[in-house]
Order: C-alpha cells, then sequence, then structure tokens
C-alpha cells in the first residue's frame, strides 16, 4: 500500500478471460462525468474527442481477478467471493454496477440471474443509473441490452440474463439462485436482522453453478462492526494474513491495526492518506479530503471518528457523541486484555458487585469491580443477559447482541431468573475466595444494586443467604453522580482498567449526558433505546468502592 502496489496478489489466472472482461469494462463508459469517460484509456483507433481512463486498475486488478480465476480441470471459480473494503468517494458503488453490467454481457449461461442489492434506495438507484447510463451511451450495448426501467431490471436479448438492481430486502433475496451477486455497503446492511440468513440463502443459491461468485464492496462501519460486517472482515483479513484458506478475494484498503491503535495516531497524517485512496486522482483527491478533516475535526472527536470511519477505513471501537459521556474519551486506551473474571480473583485484595437490570426488552447487567493488591489500580469486569422478547422489539440491535453473545459477554436466557442464578453464582465465587467486601463494620456485603431493584434480584439473593438487610441499595438520579465523575476520574487518571469487552465499548458509546441543574447525569431515559445497563452496574460498584469496604479475609492470613 505504500508503495502503491495493487492489493491483488499474483494468481494462477486465466488471462484471456481476464483480460477479455477488463476490455468489456474499459469500454463502459460513466454516465454522470462530464464527457462520459471510458472507464478504461482510450485507444488510437477510437473516436476522436473521446475521454478515457475514468477508472483505476486496482479495480480493473478486481475485474482480471474475478473473470480469470477459472480452473480448467475442476471446470468452477478458485476465487468465488470478493469482498473490497474501499473508502468513501472511491467510486465503489458507480464500478460495482459496471462490473455486474460486464458478467451480464460476458455470460453464456441462458437465463442466468445477476443481482446487486443496495441498504436504500438512493445507493440502488445510483448504481442502476450508472449502468443504464453505460448502455444508453454505447449503440451496441443498446442493441444488446433491455433496460426494464420500471423493474430497474436489465435483460441480455440473447441469453436472456437479468441483472436486477434492488433495495436489500430479505424476502426477495431469500429463495434467489444467482450466478453473481453484488452487496454494496456490507456495514449498512448488516445491521438488518436477518441479513446473515439472506446471506446464507445466497451462498446456497450459487452451488449449483460453477461459475457463480459474489462480491461485497463496503466502506468500513461508523460504528462498531456488527453481524455479517464483522464475521465477513475478520474472514477476509484472516484469508489475507494467510490464516484461513478459503475462495475468497480480499481487498482491503485499511491501515494496519498498528497504524490504527498506535498512540501517535499516525492515520491523521495526510502523508499516509495515499495508501486508502486507491481512486487518488480520479473521483476523489487528498487535497479534498484534507479540506473535510479539518472541517470534521473543529466539531468534535466524535465527528473526526465518523469521519475518519467513513474516509479512511479507521475502525471504531467506541462510538463517541456529542453529548456522550466524557469519561468515554479515555474508556479504550484503559483496556487490558488480561483482565477476566478468573484474573480478578487472582489479582485483587477486595472485589464489589454491581447489578443493573430493567425490563424485559433490558439487559441485566453484572459489573465486579476489584483492587489490585500489587498497584492499587481498579480492575473491573462485566457481564448481562438478555431475554429472546428483546430480539424481538429491538430488532435494529438483535445482530450486535448475538455478536456480543458470540463473544462470550452476553447470554440468551429464557426467563430473567436465570439471569439472576447466574448472577447469584458469580457472587459466591467471590465470597467463597473471601475476596467480597465489606461495609459498615461487616454488616453489609459489597453487592450493590439499584433502589428499584427487580424482586427476582432479591429472591435470588435471599434465597442464597443473601438478606435485604446485607444487600447494598444504590441512589440513583443525581445521587449517582459522584460515582459517574469518580469513574471518569479514575479512566482519565489511568487507576481504572477494564476487560476489553465489546459489549462495554458499546455500553459506554450508548451513554447520554443528561443535565439536572448543577449535575451531568447518565439515565436510561436519556440513552432512549440504546442499552447502558453494564455501565449503570460499573456506575454502582465504583459507588460501593468508593465507601472503602473491608476484605473478609486478609491476603496475608493465608496459610503458607
Amino acid at each position: 500500500m505504500r508503495s502503491g502496489r495493487s492489493l491483488v496478489p499474483d494468481l494462477p489466472l486465466d488471462l484471456v478471460r481476464g483480460n477479455q472482461a477488463v476490455a468489456v469494462f474499459d469500454r463502459l463508459k460513466l454516465a454522470d462525468v462530464q464527457g462520459l469517460p471510458r472507464l478504461g484509456p482510450v485507444l488510437p483507433t477510437d473516436p476522436e474527442g473521446q475521454m478515457g481512463d475514468a477508472a483505476g486498475d486496482w479495480f480493473r486488478d478486481i475485474v482480471r481477478a474475478l473473470a480469470g480465476s477459472w480452473d480448467p480441470v475442476t471446470r468452477e471459480r478458485f476465487i468465488r467471493e470478493v469482498f473490497c473494503l474501499v473508502p468513501k468517494k472511491n467510486s465503489k458503488t458507480s464500478y460495482g454496477a459496471l462490473l455486474m453490467l460486464t458478467f451480464l454481457l460476458l455470460n453464456l449461461r441462458p437465463k442466468a440471474p445477476f443481482i446487486l442489492t443496495a441498504p436504500v434506495q438512493d445507493t440502488a438507484n445510483l448504481a442502476f443509473s450508472q449502468a443504464q447510463g453505460a448502455i444508453e451511451a454505447d449503440p451496441v450495448l443498446d442493441k444488446k441490452l433491455w433496460v426494464r426501467e420500471h423493474l430497474k431490471t436489465i435483460v441480455h436479448r440473447e441469453t436472456k440474463a437479468e441483472l436486477e438492481i434492488m433495495t436489500f430486502d430479505p424476502a426477495v433475496v431469500t429463495g434467489k439462485k444467482p450466478v453473481g451477486t453484488l452487496i454494496d455497503e456490507v456495514h449498512v446492511i448488516a445491521k438488518n436482522g436477518k441479513a446473515s440468513s439472506a446471506l446464507r440463502q445466497i451462498r446456497g443459491g450459487m452451488l449449483p453453478f460453477p461459475e457463480a461468485f459474489l462480491v461485497m464492496i463496503t466502506t468500513q462501519s461508523e460504528e462498531a462492526p456488527v453481524g455479517i460486517m464483522k464475521s465477513e472482515l475478520q474472514m477476509a483479513r484472516d484469508v489475507r494474513d494467510g490464516l484461513v484458506k478459503a475462495p475468497i478475494l480480499p481487498v482491503l484498503y485499511e491501515f494496519s491495526r498498528a497504524m490504527q491503535k498506535d498512540k501517535a495516531k499516525p492515520w491523521r497524517n495526510p502523508e499516509n492518506w495515499h495508501m486508502v485512496t486507491p481512486n487518488e486522482g480520479r473521483s476523489i483527491t487528498v487535497e479534498r479530503l484534507k479540506g473535510e478533516f479539518e472541517v470534521a475535526e473543529r466539531k468534535g472527536e466524535s465527528e473526526l471518528r465518523a469521519w475518519a470511519s467513513q474516509h479512511l477505513n479507521i475502525e471504531i471501537g467506541l462510538a463517541l457523541h456529542s453529548d456522550g459521556w466524557t469519561g468515554g474519551e479515555f474508556w479504550e486506551k484503559q483496556a487490558d486484555k488480561t483482565i477476566t473474571f478468573e484474573t480478578l480473583l487472582q489479582r485483587c485484595s477486595v472485589l464489589v458487585v454491581g447489578i443493573d437490570g430493567g425490563g424485559n426488552d433490558d439487559l441485566y447487567g453484572f459489573k465486579a469491580l476489584g483492587r489490585d493488591r500489587d498497584t492499587g489500580d481498579l480492575l473491573c469486569w462485566a457481564h448481562a443477559w438478555a431475554l429472546p422478547i428483546v430480539l424481538e422489539r429491538r430488532k435494529e440491535i438483535a445482530e450486535k447482541l448475538r455478536d456480543f453473545e458470540r463473544d462470550g459477554d452476553l447470554t440468551i436466557v429464557d426467563k430473567i431468573e436465570d439471569a439472576c442464578d447466574a448472577v447469584v453464582a458469580l457472587i459466591q465465587r467471590i465470597d467463597e475466595a473471601g475476596l467480597l467486601g465489606t461495609l459498615e463494620e461487616g454488616k453489609k456485603k459489597a453487592i450493590g444494586v439499584d433502589a428499584a431493584c427487580i424482586k427476582q434480584t432479591l429472591d435470588a439473593l435471599n434465597e442464597a443467604g443473601y438478606p435485604d438487610d446485607e444487600i447494598c441499595s444504590v441512589s440513583q438520579g443525581w445521587r449517582l453522580g459522584s460515582a459517574i465523575k469518580s469513574t471518569e476520574l479514575y479512566l482519565s487518571s489511568g487507576s481504572l482498567w477494564h476487560a476489553d469487552q465489546p459489549l462495554m465499548d458499546w455500553c459506554v458509546g450508548n451513554a447520554k449526558v443528561e443535565p439536572k441543574g448543577n449535575a451531568m447525569l447518565i439515565t436510561k431515559q436519556a440513552s432512549g433505546t440504546a442499552k447502558i445497563d453494564p455501565l449503570m452496574a460499573l456506575f454502582n460498584a465504583v459507588e460501593l468502592m468508593s465507601r472503602n469496604p473491608q476484605c473478609q479475609s486478609s491476603f496475608w492470613d493465608v496459610p503458607a
């Protein structure tokens, strides 16, 4: 990337097929650019006055590899899929539409179905407009192809093959058997709760056709990637890095993880931007990006992160908003992958527990917060539970919750009592290790619940031998303001470390600040439908830790 080399590796391609596809692609014209330039360079034999070279070699390499990946022995493609991660303004939708038009023209299978799908109507309309414009600009194509504008479909008059361009709809995609499919803006489609099922259907429909292919083109997500965006991007990275062998061509215009995580933030340096801007000098220039960068930077960290995710493919681990909790600015740098529930039991001299739960469509959050016996720093770990009804009522976050479940940070339970029993089991483990803090001279256990604690939590604790008068009630609202502020200060000073859990990144990003007089509060009401229960559990735990809990049995009392 630094030297501008192609991201498509050297492959044993059928160059006759590959170059034929590039030649067809090159002849197509960009209908929305003055002068109707050809995608490829204008040859000396072309009519005078034509413009050309509207597409970069980076995309030609993709067309060549996909078309030329034909194994003469197995008589099928050895590249069945392409995953292309490229920033905005690099003509991905336009090039993608014309790639599909190219393969419609080269296809020999009678009545072969091709699909291009995009998350919103505007994007689908743009793709259709580019394909339609290229056809209208070429008399030969105008005779060869029939554009059915009202159906957003293009039909090859000889083979009867069809390219259908549509807004993504799992119900429509399901049951199709496409010879070629292109999915645009995967990061948006991934938020659809049925996206993973639709993708399985597409792949299943490809199986009967040895020449079938699937292309996914997307920018990075403005939030942490979820669903198929997360899983497909990770698979593409694993193939790129040689960790997995699969018939996938990864073309990922992104900075290395080291560059993205580097505290010096080299990705902010415009001198590095050419590496992730393959269409530099055509649809976009680094100079234009500089101006947009300065505007985003002046608007604040939240706006800058969103801009960087779209224009530089910076992966967002923590979405920050202008009205978000200021402690979130320090959250990412305080992540410690070594922290688990088990390591808390090994490293801490005392532990407190915070619990926060709500209704049927809330999460049930648990937080264990301990003091490191060597450094005195605070260490924390979280888990959450959810009822299946959350996935139905909050379809917009269903895929995200499923991701957290796969991460092992969230458990879907049939009934709330199961979550309460799981929380009590964790508390008992801490207690049996002699690490559960006590308050008020041993009269109370350091188990913090909000004042409106659901009855099922108290019932489970009572059954386990923790009566109501031994459980700490943590007042909410403005009274929790001190704990919120303390948590922020612990993070900014580097004295609070958390397990590196996407669940908590999400909750911190969801937190919205609500001004109340002189106080700045974080409440579920201010955060709306976004979930913050595990974060509220952390504030409950911090409030208890501020009361200086004592350990039941000292580390020094353990026999040698």
